[in-house]
């Protein structure tokens, strides 16, 4: 069954973010992922959008998931994004 990554995140450090991308995508492509959304909303249909950036990433399975978050690679990704963002990060299965 596959597996969702839902991130919302508020950049809070424009040029410490940068690197990110990059890395993050290293990892995802390591564990198989695909980045299926991305940006800012662009309809809000209900309550408020707590966050001006969204992304959506789909794994075959909650383990690969799991594992790419946890990987060594993506917590490189991580270390760079940690203080130039907030953010919540789910991981959601599919159906």
């Amino acid at each position: 069954m596959s597996a969702y990554w839902v991130a919302m995140m508020d950049v809070t450090d424009t040029e410490g973010y940068k690197a990110y991308p990059a890395a993050a995508a290293k990892a995802v492509e390591k564990f198989g992922g695909r980045v299926i959304a991305v940006g800012p909303p662009v309809e809000v249909l209900e309550g408020k959008s707590p966050r001006s950036r969204y992304a959506v990433l789909e794994f075959e399975s909650t383990e690969k998931a799991s594992a790419c978050y946890h990987s060594p690679e993506y917590q490189e990704a991580f270390a760079l994004r940690k203080d130039a963002s907030d953010a919540d990060f789910v991981i959601v299965n599919g159906t």
